[in-house]
């Protein structure tokens, strides 16, 4: 199946991947900025926004049907979810991964009793049930966790409010799905051996991904720096923009 994918731009290729919940539409503000700079691939990832036909019934899944809209040698930006699918995009399709930018991203979502450095499970739990019984309440209450935290956020999470529903309300029963493979996805066995250059940009007052989950990913990650951003909660990408931009530009070499 064909996922919505927008390219627009001119420079090296460029993949955004959005988080869980959201859609392509996310990147909207800042492509002003990047397409004089990049060619920006926009892809909605299967189960969200205009790719919402296209189940995401695992992760491996969900990679490769992204793969199919990565030209090789690119630049691979993934944000939360979108930076699961980076990570495990670049160990499976390496010719096509040229760097990554690893943005509000983790190898392992969940708790593990290895691994402290997730979400519990039944805040993950609690999620699932939400999307069951009061759908609209659970997208707002996840909203909100985004910019938690951080200074600046209270534009940033009305701006991402908004956005969420620009491609159509999302199907609960999909959104459900990815949350299993958030809570089944641990690469921590697997990152050691991705060796694109990256950058992790996290930011220290990160609520759904703990600054330590990104400390580890620039640690265990063979060629990674990480870009810790003080003030910033899950969203640096936009509450921290030039920063975030900053970091791709590094890339571009």
């Amino acid at each position: 199946m064909k996922l919505h994918v927008r390219a627009s731009g001119d420079g090296p290729d460029l993949v955004l991947l959005h988080g869980w919940g959201a859609h392509g539409g996310v990147w909207s503000s800042l492509l002003a900025d990047l397409t004089p700079r990049f060619r920006a691939h926009v892809i909605d990832l299967p189960g969200h926004g205009f790719s919402a036909f296209v189940p995401f019934t695992d992760l491996d899944n969900a990679v490769d049907e992204v793969a199919a809209f990565v030209p090789s040698g690119a630049i691979v930006c993934g944000w939360s979810l979108g930076g699961l699918v980076a990570q495990r995009l670049a160990h499976r399709y390496p010719k096509q991964v040229k760097s990554l930018a690893l943005v509000g991203s983790t190898p392992c979502f969940v708790e593990r009793p290895d691994w402290p450095h997730a979400m519990k499970a039944e805040t993950l739990a609690g999620f699932a049930l939400g999307l069951r019984t009061d759908f609209e309440a659970t997208l707002k209450t996840f909203v909100a966790l985004n910019g938690m935290g951080g200074t600046n956020s209270r534009p940033a999470i009305r701006a991402l409010a908004d956005e969420l529903l620009a491609r159509g309300a999302p199907d609960p029963s999909a959104l459900d799905r990815v949350l299993d493979v958030l809570r089944e996805t641990d690469l921590r066995e697997q990152v050691p051996t991705i060796s694109q250059r990256t950058v992790v940009v996290h930011g220290k007052r990160d609520a759904l991904a703990p600054i330590a989950a990104g400390r580890w990913l620039a640690d265990w990650l063979p060629q990674a720096k990480l870009i810790e951003i003080e003030d910033a909660a899950h969203l640096p990408f936009i509450t921290h923009r030039e920063i975030f931009i900053g970091a791709l530009e590094e890339l571009r070499g």
